[in-house]
């Protein structure tokens, strides 16, 4: 088969979620044609600069705005109306990956975000397709279809948060691959049928299914054997008030260590790294190895994206949530705190006192076994199994 993962950069979440499919789906079956296509190829320079940068500032700056919009979007019918009205008015974007869906012709395409819906709902409307030629399960008899019939590729979207906002809803979709059963009835409740949703998990990479050697870890990083870790992420940017998190700590009794991620931001990394701190502290820059870390710490303080919490998750990580913007990041938390997998703060000067209360207590023990009953370390590859067993019908 040929498949195709289309995503957007808007975070790293839907990034990372889109790796981890194209990761199993190769494991699965490794003669099948993959790519992995990020659409913010087909946007002007102008248009990347407003996609890249509008949405951080947007949730650094105002993230009450950001809300609002979240918010008012959040309406099937609304969202009908916009996207009839976009589809009025063709970008070139949006003409430049309508070209490379003729070109590569997929079987079937899998979507960590909701923005390639606009083309391929023309592409599968009854005035798109293309010439298609039979795929493999065709050729074995599984799917007959004549060679004239018009190609309009197996659509799966794959929700990349615990809540699914009514933009990631459309009538191109053939399957949503979502995190939970809320979001499942979510989805049902809004008029998607319950047979075109499973519940699979958000996609985290296979080095998620690992046990590292907690030990070796502490070693390779440095960390003492005998206090516990507090993991502090600040994103694939280094959003979030990660300083000010840091200053908190200090005030913090007790003995611990603290390891501390600034993503791609390199100043902050430098900033954080010259610092002295009343804890032993660790600044890392872009991780890898996230996976590792995570295998380490007694609990990690981040902002509640889908994806990272997806990790912990799978991991059995209890997270402890500052300030979530309002929208997914809200919805996730809710999600989180409702199942006892996570504590939340909304001011950073009364993390002190929580993270005092926290560390060694019996609360923290039971927040690790919920976090561990809600991981789906396997959930990149039950998308993908999904996915198969809708495109092969017994």
């Amino acid at each position: 088969m040929r498949v195709l993962i289309a995503t957007v950069t808007a975070g790293g979440g839907h990034i990372a979620a889109a790796a981890a499919l194209e990761e199993a789906w190769r494991s699965l079956r490794p003669d099948d044609t993959v790519e992995r296509l990020d659409l913010i190829k087909f946007f002007s320079p102008l248009h990347k600069k407003i996609h890249a940068d509008g949405y951080l500032q947007l949730v650094e700056r105002a993230p009450e705005l950001w809300g609002m919009f979240f918010g008012k979007t959040d309406n099937p019918k609304v969202v009908r109306r916009l996207n009839k009205l976009r589809r009025a008015f063709p970008g070139n974007s949006r003409k430049k990956f309508a070209r490379h869906l003729k070109q590569f012709k997929p079987d079937v395409v899998l979507c960590t975000h909701f923005s390639p819906y606009e083309t391929l709902a023309l592409l599968k409307s009854s005035e798109g397709g293309v010439p298609r030629r039979p795929n493999l399960m065709e050729k074995m008899g599984t799917r007959r279809v004549r060679p004239s019939e018009s190609h309009k590729p197996f659509v799966a979207s794959i929700v990349t948060d615990f809540e699914a906002h009514a933009l990631w809803m459309d009538s191109c979709v053939d399957l949503y691959c979502v995190a939970a059963e809320e979001t499942k009835a979510r989805l049902i409740a809004r008029g998607v049928t319950q047979s075109g949703i499973m519940v699979t998990g958000i996609p985290v990479a296979q080095k998620f299914l690992s046990s590292p050697d907690p030990l070796t870890v502490r070693k390779n990083y440095g960390l003492r054997d005998d206090q516990p870790v507090l993991l502090v992420l600040g994103g694939g940017f280094g959003m979030g008030p990660v300083a000010e998190i840091l200053a908190e700590l200090d005030k913090v009794p007790g003995r611990f260590q603290t390891l501390v991620v600034t993503g791609r931001n390199e100043e902050l990394r430098r900033k954080l790294a010259a610092q002295t701190r009343q804890h032993p502290t660790h600044v890392l820059g872009f991780s890898t190895n996230m996976h590792e870390l995570m295998a380490v710490a007694d609990l990690i303080l981040t902002k509640p994206g889908g994806l990272t919490s997806s990790e912990a998750l799978a991991m059995g990580k209890p997270l402890f949530i500052l300030n979530p913007i309002p929208g997914q990041e809200a919805a996730n938390s809710d999600f989180l705190l409702e199942r006892g997998a996570a504590a939340k703060v909304n001011r950073v000067e009364d993390l002190p006192f929580r993270i005092e209360q926290l560390l060694g207590s019996k609360k923290l023990a039971a927040m690790a076994r919920a976090a561990k009953s809600l991981g789906r370390p396997k959930s990149a590859e039950a998308v993908c199994r999904a996915v198969l067993q809708r495109l092969s019908p017994p």
